[in-house]
């Protein structure tokens, strides 16, 4: 059998999370048709990656690959999922899951959330909040603020990281460095994947600082993503295969 694909997101009660999660699978159905796709979320949204997985080895497969629909790898990727599959394949003889790498600042990922600035207008004064979720992991900040250095030079405009939630700078703080440097009109970068709750609070936190702050789409269910998750996938079956599993 053919290593089954899980992709985990992590699940939102914002029903437009699972919602562009699902539409991205789709993407990556048409674009691997060979391969068995299934979504799956670690908490908040249905179903759940351990119902899937536990599903699958019902069905007779005893090798699986989950790829995490994740941009940093953080608390999520470090510790939560690891715990999921362990648990599952504790209770499943002979099952083994493999857990690839996460999507993270991928070339492609970078190239789809610059394009997403293509309508901004640029105006005297223009600056650039790269928007993510932020973490207690500074590792995976730095990510971020190593995305928004290399925009500032690429874009030749100023540009800051700014996080949602669990470290700083935020919001209000980054939009206050930019206008230290001159900034007066702002756009706002994604290093989302969907929308949801968090990115709803940083276009608010954006447009009181500017009313008439461009604010980007997420990566959504772009088919560079979905390129990205597929060979998230084949890297993992590659270590399956070199460990010796029977795929």
């Amino acid at each position: 059998m053919t290593p089954p694909l899980v992709a985990v997101a992590h699940g939102s009660r914002d029903s437009r999370s699972a919602s562009t999660v699902r539409a991205l699978v789709d993407v990556v159905r048409a674009r691997a048709p060979e391969l068995p796709v299934h979504e799956s979320f670690l908490d908040l949204s249905e179903p759940r990656v351990t119902d899937v997985l536990r599903e699958l080895y019902a069905a007779g497969h005893r090798t699986a690959v989950v790829v995490p629909l994740l941009l940093g790898s953080a608390f999520h990727a470090r510790v939560d999922l690891p715990v999921l599959v362990s648990s599952v394949t504790a209770e499943c003889p002979g099952f083994r899951v493999q857990v690839s790498d996460v999507l993270g600042a991928d070339p492609a990922l970078e190239a789809v959330a610059l394009d997403r600035l293509s309508a901004a207008p640029r105006r005297r004064g223009t600056g650039v909040l790269l928007s993510a979720v932020g973490s207690s992991n500074a590792s995976a900040n730095a990510v971020v603020s190593g995305l928004a250095a290399r925009w500032e030079s690429r874009l030749g405009l100023p540009v800051s990281e700014a996080f949602a939630s669990a470290t700083q700078p935020d919001i209000p703080a980054a939009a206050a460095r930019l206008r230290d440097r001159g900034v007066q009109h702002l756009i706002v970068a994604s290093w989302f994947l969907a929308p949801g709750l968090l990115p709803d609070r940083i276009a608010r936190l954006a447009r009181e600082a500017d009313p008439g702050a461009f604010l980007a789409a997420p990566l959504a269910d772009d088919p560079r993503v979905a390129d990205v998750v597929i060979g998230r996938y084949a890297t993992a079956v590659t270590e399956l295969l070199r460990a010796g599993a029977r795929v």
